[in-house]
């Protein structure tokens, strides 16, 4: 069965992510460009090597009250630039937001695919997680499911590749600025951390009042680290069992024995998680790596419309991650 798709904000990394994943997936068919600045132009223009099949799709300029038929949209627009324009798109279509509107908002489900998959599973609107919230998330919900850890005492130290910022990013995020740098942001006050303390709380059934959360930029092109340190009294090894366990039969969720690198999931939709603890200290350190791009963004969001659709879970995504 196939599926009409459409993507608004293609130009922007989440969406020409997104517009990758899509042009490889068996079941859906790419009608519908939309854009900003790319209005106008080919897919061929603004993306040399999309396949021939697509690459005089024409960019739209970006009018939710004037979509051709779709069964879904993918929207990848920056924060505050959806919720207005998304409220207006039909009912009948299927919308998955990438952007950070909608999570959390009701009418909306929060789509953390490795975790909550029934929960997705029939929606009509998911709001995927933000890229640090996928890859601390992920790590931790086993911990906090099992009450190894303690949802209030949780500090979080994230980096991340450039693309995260999006194409729209200011000259702070230039070459000559991120190159042999290492630059922190958004301290106490990072837009993720709403979703990041609702989820925490959810999981661990206590509010995350403690949390601390600091994002660095890396000078990578794409990719997420997080190094998280918590309160509890679990071995490394209940730890890990406690992950193996909760993520048995997941497709995308990898727990390691070895601290994982960015590397491990370019390119793809994979999240490589492990733990090391000290009970005598009371301490367990999680680790969590992501793709920015395809777990923290595109990926997930295509394995959410997989799952809102009845589709294998795994339908279009089980490509390898780029190495070197």
């Amino acid at each position: 069965m196939s599926f009409k798709v459409g993507i608004v904000g293609i130009s922007g990394f989440g969406g020409g992510e997104a517009m990758r994943l899509i042009a490889g997936h068996p079941s859906f068919e790419l009608v519908y460009a939309a854009g900003s600045g790319s209005a106008g132009q080919r897919l061929a223009d603004r993306f040399p090597g999309v396949p021939a099949r697509l690459a005089d799709l024409v960019i739209e300029p970006w009018d939710p009250g004037s979509l051709p038929p779709l069964d879904l949209l993918f929207a990848s627009l920056p924060t505050g630039a959806s919720a207005d324009a998304l409220a207006r798109v039909p009912e009948g279509v299927r919308i998955v937001d990438i952007g950070g509107d909608h999570r959390y908002v009701e009418g909306w489900t929060y789509g953390l695919a490795d975790v909550w998959p029934e929960r997705i599973a029939g929606q009509t609107r998911i709001a995927n997680p933000g890229c640090f919230p996928a890859a601390t998330l992920i790590a931790l919900a086993p911990l906090l499911s099992a009450g190894l850890i303690e949802p209030g005492n949780i500090i979080v130290d994230a980096k991340t590749g450039v693309s995260g910022a999006g194409r729209g990013g200011d000259s702070a995020f230039g070459y000559a600025e991120t190159n042999e740098n290492l630059i922190p942001y958004g301290l106490l006050r990072h837009v993720h951390m709403p979703e990041m303390a609702a989820t925490i709380a959810r999981l661990g059934g206590a509010p995350a009042d403690g949390l601390v959360f600091t994002p660095h930029l890396v000078p990578m092109t794409r990719g997420i680290l997080v190094t998280i340190y918590a309160r509890g009294q679990a071995t490394t090894a209940h730890c890990l069992d406690a992950a193996r366990d909760f993520y048995s039969g997941r497709p995308f969720v990898r727990v390691t024995d070895r601290p994982p690198q960015s590397k491990w999931a370019a390119g793809s939709n994979l999240a490589f998680v492990t733990y090391a603890a000290d009970p005598a200290r009371n301490l367990v350190i999680a680790m969590g790596a992501v793709d920015n791009l395809g777990k923290g963004a595109a990926g997930q969001a295509v394995q959410n419309a997989n799952l809102m659709l009845g589709l294998p879970e795994t339908l279009g995504l089980e490509g390898a991650p780029v190495w070197p």
